[in-house]
């Protein structure tokens, strides 16, 4: 290729530079190593640290825990130690030369040094005032995911008796976690700054369902209905005692504790209003999430009208699949015929967990000509159990262990089998299981060169956003040449573009719970229980829905750049492999890496 005016000064400038020798480059490689190492024992410091003031962070991760930690969870002192924590693991990051660093490792200290600036922005007490007492909703919280952290299945192997013991020690220890929420709760309610009245309801609905069950068919009693051979014999009727003694005696009643102050005191003082602007300091505390969720600086009104471009562009698309599935009415009347036509709806629980088995067969087929590296971890395909599946979504993901011995699930929804549809079903699967979330998070977590908080954590729009953009290779791997299939993953794009529109229109323009559930029935194929569920979701966990659409225009705004710049070196496995090679990188972190790697590439 012939050199253009702009090159030649570059050639004349490079050639004038004193190249380095072996022995500058040594030294420039023993100076790095020395700071990459000084980086590596501050993470193992803040890691200690971090363990000691955040026990429900540990518990999640399957980590283990000192019982009397876990009761600190949902307390104030526990708040200040954390405060605490953050600021030093800052101080210590000022005396790290960043331009000392290998590239990893500068990685590393950008992630690490957003998150902890992170913590120490929710930490400030005028924040707290507004999140601590409100320590849990019915989107999210312990009280509801205790029993399946505990579980068979759950954080905690249960190989000897060893981790009978430890388990059943920090079983005891939840209904002090239960007490320290409820006097937050009553915090919240002489501050005036309370959850929806619909959140609450929802609340008291999951403790009713959580009691209604014997202590025998608890979640938490199910390691002890059968043992591992390293359990000794004569223990097993001791440990079946003990376990059903601590639901009856000390877990089922701190929830009849919370359930009543639920319905007797808080429901009264709940908030009427469904979106943050009706609560006291809502409407600063929703543009925070915003950004805590998407990673970017975003206004609401440029969010709302992200999304309602996005509604108009995938609506034009879905009336193109409309006729091709030959259907001469409206797309309004295509919705309806969608919802009522029993032929789009499940018949029973095996016809979902059947097809969900046959889809992951056709994707793995799929897998090596779009990723160089898979998970070791195993993925599994199961139902919600009963107690959940009435406030769960169409489907999620619980990941496995960092060592991959326990597998990762993708959990699907059987609860009111004619609100569910056969035409997500190939969608759904690529989000929560192969290649989206389990993707994501096992390649993360199995890879041991990763400091343990980029294996472990993340952020809402790197972990969804990933997982959004992985259902659009279906159309890369043929799965959506079916009509049917192709209209499940627009009909679930449009679920996360209206997301845009009715988590702003909730929190900034006071939407109520009906609106949003009728601009959702209005704009896509939704069934109302599933629209219904959703809105409710996104009055509790205000913004995080927003993280799915702005995480996926962001790596799908990656690729193209990277295709555009690199033309035919562009290689699909290996742009993927810089995507999810460092884990969950908050956004500007993610782009600053890509625009690397291709300049690097060219």
């Amino acid at each position: 290729m012939a050199l253009t005016r702009h090159v030649l000064p570059a050639l004349l400038l490079i050639a004038l530079v004193p190249q380095a020798t072996p022995a500058l480059a040594a030294a420039g490689a023993q100076a790095a190593a020395i700071e990459d190492e000084k980086l590596a024992r501050l993470f193992a410091d803040d890691e200690h640290r971090s363990d000691a003031v955040d026990p429900l962070d540990a518990l999640y991760r399957g980590e283990e825990i000192a019982p009397g930690d876990l009761a600190q969870a949902f307390t104030d002192a526990l708040d200040r130690r954390r405060l605490a924590a953050a600021k030093s693991s800052l101080r210590a990051l000022e005396r790290i030369d960043r331009g000392r660093l290998g590239p990893e490792a500068r990685i590393s200290y950008d992630v690490f040094a957003y998150d902890r600036r992170e913590d120490v922005a929710w930490l400030q007490p005028d924040v707290r005032v507004l999140t601590g007492v409100r320590p849990f909703n019915h989107f999210g919280g312990l009280h509801v995911e205790f029993p399946s952290l505990m579980s068979r299945g759950g954080v905690i192997d249960f190989t000897d008796i060893a981790d009978y013991r430890r388990a059943l020690q920090l079983d005891s220890q939840f209904a002090a976690v239960i007490d320290n929420a409820i006097l937050r709760f009553r915090q919240g309610i002489a501050a005036g700054v309370v959850e929806s009245k619909l959140t609450v309801t929802n609340m008291i609905g999951q403790i009713d369902a959580l009691l209604a069950q014997p202590a025998e068919q608890s979640p938490i009693y199910s390691p002890v209905l059968d043992f591992p051979a390293a359990v000794p014999t004569e223990e097993r009727a001791g440990l079946r005692r003990a376990y059903a003694a601590v639901i009856a005696d000390s877990i089922n009643p701190a929830y009849r504790r919370l359930r009543a102050f639920l319905a007797d005191e808080y429901l009264p003082a709940a908030r009427g209003e469904a979106g943050m602007s009706g609560m006291k300091g809502g409407a600063g505390l929703y543009r925070r999430m915003i950004e805590r969720e998407t990673t970017l600086a975003l206004d609401p009104e440029e969010v709302h009208a992200l999304g309602l471009s996005e509604v108009a562009r995938i609506q034009r698309e879905m009336d193109g699949v409309r006729r091709e599935m030959g259907f001469a009415g409206s797309l309004p009347a295509f919705f309806d015929h969608i919802r009522s036509d029993p032929r789009f709806h499940p018949r029973s629980e095996a016809e979902l967990e059947n097809g969900f088995a046959a889809i992951g067969r056709q994707v793995k087929a799929q897998i090596p000509r779009y990723f160089a590296h898979v998970p070791r971890t195993a993925l599994l395909i199961q139902p919600y159990p009963a107690y959940r599946e009435k406030y769960e979504p169409g489907g999620s993901y619980q990941q496995g262990s960092a060592d991959g011995t326990r597998p990762g699930i993708f959990y699907f929804n059987a609860y009111d089998l004619p609100s569910r549809f056969l035409t997500g079903m190939t969608t759904l699967y690529l989000h929560e299981g192969s290649p989206g979330h389990h993707f994501q998070i096992s390649l993360a977590r199995e890879n041991a060169r990763l400091p343990s908080f980029q294996r472990l954590d993340g952020n809402s729009a790197f972990v969804e956003g990933w997982a959004l953009y992985a259902e659009t290779l279906g159309y890369e791997m043929g799965l959506y040449s079916d009509p049917m299939q192709h209209w499940g993953t627009l009909d679930d794009e449009m679920l996360r573009a209206m997301r845009l529109v009715v988590d702003t229109g909730i929190h900034t323009k006071g939407w109520s719970r009906e609106a949003a559930i009728g601009y959702m029935l209005a704009n896509s194929g939704m069934g109302r229980t599933d629209a219904a569920a959703e809105v409710d979701r996104y009055i509790a966990n205000p913004a995080q829905a927003l993280s799915y659409k702005i995480g996926a225009l962001t790596i799908q705004r990656l690729r193209k750049k990277a295709e555009a710049d690199l033309g035919p070196k562009f290689d699909i496995r290996a742009f993927h492999d810089q995507i999810l090679g460092s884990g969950a990188l908050p956004l500007p972190v993610l782009e600053a890496k890509i625009d690397r790697w291709i300049a690097a590439s060219r």
